[in-house]
């Protein structure tokens, strides 16, 4: 037998069994692929947890456009009375003060 023959078996004989490195690379591709599918697991679990999140959320627009309108209502200054309302308050300010001097 040649020596190149030789070098052959023994080459042969290798690629059957895996080397050291082989067998770590394969295990620890295998931890890689499990971790790799356990991130995908709490991704999606975070996916689920944020849209409902999102829809519990929705369920308060109706509330806030509410309280929205609540708010613009109370923070519009009181406008200016017209000159008939001025009159009325001063004939009922006038009648306040007669009656309390009939009173008297």
């Amino acid at each position: 037998m040649s020596a190149y023959q030789q070098s052959r078996s023994t080459m042969g004989s290798r690629a059957g069994e895996k080397s050291y490195f082989d067998q770590q690379r394969e295990a620890l591709m295998g931890e890689i692929a499990m971790s790799f599918e356990h991130v995908l697991a709490n991704l999606n679990k975070l996916n689920r947890s944020l849209e409902a999140i999102n829809t519990v959320g929705n369920e308060f627009s109706s509330v806030e456009a509410l309280w929205s309108q609540f708010e613009a209502v109370m923070a519009k200054e009181p406008e200016e009375p017209s000159k008939a309302e001025e009159k009325d308050e001063d004939a009922s300010a006038e009648r306040h003060v007669k009656t309390e001097e009939g009173e008297r």
